[in-house]
């Protein structure tokens, strides 16, 4: 009794300011919150430099009328944004991102789960097949989409395979009905494998045993996917959706390499308007509006999409 009395007493004295009344200032807490602190520094002070410094210098240009061949920088207010939604082009820009976006999406995220779950079975060769379809995500963009420029043309590789078979094939970034799809479809395999891999891992983490309880029940594999598979690679869906739907926003090397928004005006995205009208065309101040419909088109679907979790993510629940 007299130790635990001691102990205590010993526990409750350690506090206790350092004689001549000072309490010591270097403490563990304070050791403790500066080592988080400078973990956090890099990155930190990566996203003020980088992302949020940078937003606010756009829309600071977006107010004003830069002209980099007279040196003039004034100030126009709502100027520019009054421009924006009076521009007769803007409609047609925005539709065909629209239209770029769903595809992809669509196309890539049912694709991407399509190959996951046959990557999944115990088969031999699916290790060399999951090596196949992530390869061209580590390819270098510009160099892909040059290789299917070429592949692409009146004359090129996919329609002299289907001249062997009797097709006459189109023009593909000719057209103005196989442009977009062309486009879209060079993008889905360039990026199809990343979220291949994503949902092969989800799978792996389903518990083999719900499949079995329900082959006990007598669930087909189409009941088990939707009742299964689905809610619990659910986070998994809402992961690469949101991945998949920023970056569809965000093409542009596709765009100036294939087609340069043509034919006419058919898959200039909002990205490539952008940059006509800023680099092409010189009007700084407007491209930096349009940069600021972008964040805001971005923003505002991550949102929903996040808002949504609760509906159709399982875990949110």
């Amino acid at each position: 009794m007299a130790l635990l009395t001691d102990d205590r007493t010993a526990g409750r004295t350690s506090h206790r300011p350092a004689p001549g009344g000072t309490r010591r200032w270097w403490t563990t807490r304070r050791r403790d919150h500066l080592a988080g602190y400078l973990f956090i520094a890099p990155q930190l002070v990566g996203s003020v430099l980088f992302v949020l410094i940078p937003l606010g210098l756009v829309v600071w240009y977006s107010l004003h009328e830069w002209n980099v061949l007279a040196d003039t920088f004034d100030f126009v207010g709502a100027e520019n944004y009054r421009a924006m939604a009076d521009d007769p082009n803007l409609p047609g820009v925005l539709r065909a991102t629209a239209l770029f976006s769903v595809g992809l999406v669509a196309l890539n995220l049912s694709l991407a789960l399509f190959l996951a779950v046959l990557l999944n079975q115990r088969l031999r060769g699916t290790a060399f097949f999951r090596v196949l379809f992530f390869s061209p995500v580590v390819v270098s963009l510009v160099a892909w989409t040059i290789v299917w420029g070429f592949l692409l043309q009146d004359n090129g590789g996919i329609n002299g395979l289907l001249d062997t078979v009797g097709v006459d094939g189109p023009n593909w970034l000719r057209g103005d009905a196989t442009a977009m799809l062309s486009v879209i479809v060079v993008q889905v395999v360039k990026n199809v494998g990343l979220n291949m891999v994503l949902f092969l891992a989800a799978l792996q983490g389903v518990p083999g045993e719900l499949y079995e309880a329900a082959r006990v029940e007598g669930a087909g594999r189409w009941t088990q996917f939707r009742r299964i598979t689905v809610p619990l690679i659910s986070p998994t869906i809402l992961l690469t959706s949101i991945i998949t739907v920023v970056g569809s926003l965000q093409v542009f090397a596709q765009i100036a390499v294939l087609t340069q928004g043509g034919p006419g005006s058919s898959t200039t995205v909002l990205v490539y308007y952008l940059y006509q009208q800023a680099f092409q065309f010189h009007h700084f101040g407007y491209g930096a509006t349009i940069s600021v419909l972008l964040f805001l088109l971005v923003l505002a679907l991550t949102v929903v999409q996040w808002q949504m979790r609760k509906r159709w993510v399982f875990h949110e629940q």
